[in-house]
């Protein structure tokens, strides 16, 4: 498989390599304890004097402290529990300090979530106001003047993880001067560093949290500053390291390793400029509308990092984009990286005023200041693939076909051949979709109407049918029938799928107990499953053998497995944009392209070959586990998935 390229710098970063270097150091040569004040210890002080040094240069931080934490959740909130004990003491002491916690609305769930939690613990019974923002992303200052007054403290970002928006911070810096607000502020800056200048000593922010694996340094270190004279509650007491405000033995490798990027930093040849990454971010948007022609950017450009592209494709949700771009070899995020397993629209987007239909399928692409012309070259390269890719029909292949098309826990089907198609009972809501299906495809649709042929079935009665890639669509009562008819009549063993709830006595006599159903919802957790499956107390027992495992297939033992069943079957059952996006290939072994959505299509074919392995791969093993449940609940014992799938492949 082609390798990675990855667009999801915001998320995290690969690691540079002298920061490998200096960690693997401070393991290895400069192992002491900084706290020891034997040679060794003095070394080790030594590296952690230097990366201080640094970092106050880099960040402009003057007479202000900076404490090195564990990344920028705990410098959240060692600011937040600061600020609100400061606010605590001063009310106790007769000060007037406001009753809001201000945050941004689009800021990083883990303000507000420190916040409340904070607030919640302190007692100190504040209200929490989010601060709406405009179309562009940036915060309303028109709002923060009329909240100001109120404010004990105020929470804003210099930039956001999912837009890539820059905040008007000198703006709230006026807004905060000219209310007279005492209210502590805090700039969570974890985008910002190697992005945007900064100078937080001329500033009037009380704290700025940072995170070193967002910029090239390890996860698990990261940075806090705060100014001269804001007050500082430590999160954790013990040893009294980091001047008595951070206690516990310094994390030295990831000191030593964010010492090395804040050099880089500091030397200034080893990252790109904002003017050659905001030219690199031009190139991408070129590729992604060429890709797809519809896309709509969810951020100006004027106003965001250069470095950040967030944007939606109409009529494709988010996932399919991720499921499309991942099978690419591009890695991809649907927002924040925190939140995205959720499968929510985002609340970014949504405090943007944005409508839910782009909110909701959201894909945010993200580079980091490393990137050089040959990455994005390749990244442009892929991006293309992706949308011609996406414009492949899935409705293709061998006649006639069969599709499912689910939504709302029902499914629907299309049955199809190359010029027309007939629609099996669509899923609310999927009328959209299966239009675009059918129109992308070319195809014409059908309905069953007076004049419709016949066919004589096996019990005597005759149904109306209509001829599709060879074979008759026939329709009986409460379903349909599909086989290949002859001289009129559809046998019973001719029928290869049944649709519908058609009543069990009669299918008896209608379409063999190979025949495969197509459900119009799961049953047993299948959508198809052939008439034989087992039922009642012997699928239970089929359901504790599941459970057993005995049907995965993990990769390390995949090699050996394909080399032992020379004639065994690789599937993937990823869809066939994915697949055309990025085929597979698995120890020299061509994977076949089967969608989940057509497996109802081949299970018979496979059916007939029952001693033939068939190993069904697809992105991460959810949906090759249901194909290989599917088969073996059919009656092939010789069907697998490959656990992990082809991310661990």
């Amino acid at each position: 498989m082609a390798p990675d390229i990855y667009l999801d710098a915001n998320a995290t970063s690969p690691v540079l390599p002298s920061a490998i270097a200096a960690a693997v150091d401070a393991m290895q040569a400069s192992f002491g304890n900084p706290s020891s004040s034997h040679a060794t210890g003095l070394r080790a002080r030594r590296i952690l004097d230097t990366t201080r040094a640094r970092a106050r240069r880099v960040l402009g931080a003057g007479p202000g402290r900076v404490l090195f934490t564990s990344g920028a959740t705990e410098g959240i909130q060692t600011a937040v529990l600061s600020a609100l004990v400061a606010v605590r003491e001063r009310r106790a002491a007769g000060e007037v300090c406001g009753d809001l916690l201000v945050y941004g609305a689009t800021e990083h769930k883990a303000v507000p979530e420190s916040l409340a939690h904070w607030n919640r613990l302190l007692g100190t019974g504040l209200t929490l106001q989010p601060l709406p923002v405009d179309a562009t992303g940036r915060h309303r200052l028109d709002v923060l003047r009329d909240l100001a007054p109120r404010a004990a403290m105020v929470c804003t970002m210099a930039a956001n993880n999912e837009t890539g928006a820059i905040s008007d911070l000198d703006g709230i810096a006026r807004v905060l001067r000219e209310g007279g607000s005492k209210a502590y502020w805090m700039v969570d800056c974890v985008q910002a560093l190697g992005k945007l200048p900064l100078a937080l000593a001329d500033t009037r922010i009380d704290y700025a949290p940072f995170s070193g694996h967002k910029l090239h340094a390890p996860k698990g270190i990261g940075m806090l500053y705060v100014r001269d004279g804001a007050p500082c509650t430590p999160l954790m007491i013990g040893g009294g390291q980091e001047g008595g405000q951070r206690s516990g033995t310094e994390n030295m490798a990831g000191i030593a390793a964010l010492g090395a990027v804040l050099a880089a930093l500091e030397e200034g040849t080893t990252f790109r400029g904002h003017a050659e990454l905001a030219a690199m971010r031009d190139r991408l948007a070129a590729a992604l509308r060429d890709a797809f022609p519809a896309i709509a950017f969810n951020a100006p450009f004027e106003h965001t990092l250069p470095t950040t592209l967030n944007f939606s494709v109409p009529g494709v949700s988010g996932k399919d984009l991720l499921d499309l771009f991942d099978a690419a070899g591009v890695r991809v995020s649907a927002g924040s990286a925190c939140s995205a397993a959720k499968s929510t629209p985002s609340y970014v987007l949504d405090a943007m005023g944005l409508p839910l239909a782009r909110s909701g399928a959201a894909v945010r692409l993200s580079i980091g200041p490393l990137a050089d012309d040959a990455f994005i070259d390749a990244a442009c390269a892929r991006i293309r693939r992706c949308g011609a890719a996406l414009r492949a029909s899935p409705l293709g292949g061998g006649h006639p076909g069969v599709m499912q098309v689910s939504g709302e826990g029902r499914h629907g089907w299309i049955v199809f051949d190359a010029a027309s198609c007939v629609v099996l009972d669509p899923p609310r809501g999927q009328a959209d979709r299966i239009a675009a299906l059918v129109r992308d495809a070319g195809l014409r649709v059908r309905e069953f109407d007076a004049d419709c042929a016949a066919v004589a079935l096996d019990d005597g009665s005759h149904a109306p049918c209509i001829a599709i890639g060879g074979a008759v669509l026939a329709r009986v009562p409460d379903g349909y029938l599909l086989g290949a008819a002859d001289a009129g009549r559809l046998p019973r063993t001719n029928v290869r799928h049944v649709f519908g709830a058609v009543d069990p006595e009669r299918l008896t006599r209608i379409a063999p107990a190979g025949a495969v159903q197509c459900h119009g919802a799961d049953v047993d957790g299948m959508a198809c499953a052939t008439l034989a499956a087992p039922c009642g107390r012997e699928r239970e027992r089929e359901r504790e053998r599941d459970a057993g495992a005995a049907w995965q297939l993990h990769p390390e033992a995949l090699e050996g497995f394909l080399r032992r069943h020379a004639d065994a079957l690789l599937v993937d059952v990823r869809e066939s944009v994915e697949a055309a996006a990025g085929a597979v290939t698995l120890h020299g072994r061509a994977a076949r392209n089967v969608p989940l959505s057509r497996l109802a299509e081949h299970v018979a074919a496979w059916l007939s070959e029952p001693a033939r392995p068939v190993v069904f791969v697809c992105r991460s093993g959810n949906r090759s586990a249901k194909a290989a449940q599917c088969l073996r609940r059919a009656g092939h014992a010789q069907a697998w998935t490959l656990v992990g799938g082809l991310a661990l492949a």
